[in-house]
């Protein structure tokens, strides 16, 4: 599966994208992740990205024509790259606006090969990106600097569901992969540690009793939401 993240901050990503269940994952080749600075389809010598808003206001907003282009770039390297028959695309804005992301969107963006990911910055982007892309996602109902980190957060989680990044069972089976059902609670060892103790059942070797008592505190999980 191929991401590409459209950003004015590629340095951003390397540290976390490299590292753990990401960084196997592209050492595997399970997916590959491309970075495409926007400041590079500037029009200017002087790099310019954004611009005051028509109509007044606080902040930049970033170009719809330079972000346009980048895109342009990158859906033609990724058809250059591409040697299949079938071949699916989505383009994404983060957005504060956007529908919220959830683990059952992170399932249907899995099956699509390539994945363009648009992190907006400053004040926001130009309305008219919104014509130029398939959906906008939001992360939460909190304002960050730009949408690298909502990115990474789109990345790392449909990178967990890439065929072959994890054992089928840890994805069934972890929290939200089924509809409001979180993960009971879960212990290692010490058995006891500073007086706190793992429950009795888990220690039993009992396989019946025991997830009958995971089952138990998956339904208060539920019934707490």
């Amino acid at each position: 599966m191929l991401f590409s993240i459209l950003t004015l901050f590629p340095e951003i990503f390397p540290n976390v994208i490299n590292s753990s269940i990401l960084g196997i994952a592209q050492k595997n080749k399970l997916i590959e992740v491309n970075y495409i600075n926007i400041r590079d389809f500037s029009a200017d010598k002087h790099w310019t990205v954004d611009d005051k808003p028509y109509g007044g206001g606080i902040g930049m907003i970033m170009k719809v024509d330079t972000i346009d282009k980048a895109l342009i770039y990158t859906k033609e390297l990724a058809k250059k790259k591409n040697k299949r028959n079938t071949y699916t695309e989505k383009t994404i804005l983060l957005d504060p606006k956007g529908k919220l992301f959830n683990q059952k969107i992170a399932s249907s963006l899995v099956k699509i090969d390539h994945l363009i990911l648009i992190c907006g910055h400053y004040e926001g982007v130009d309305a008219r990106v919104e014509k130029l892309v398939d959906s906008t996602l939001s992360i939460g109902k909190f304002v960050l600097t730009g949408g690298e980190i909502p990115a990474m957060v789109v990345l790392d989680t449909v990178t967990r569901l890439v065929k072959g990044v994890l054992k089928s069972e840890a994805t069934r089976n972890e929290s939200y992969s089924n509809p409001n059902i979180l993960e009971c609670p879960q212990y290692t060892r010490p058995p006891i540690y500073k007086r706190m103790k793992v429950p009795k059942v888990l220690l039993s070797g009992n396989h019946k009793e025991i997830t009958r008592w995971q089952n138990l505190h998956k339904k208060k999980c539920i019934l707490s939401e």
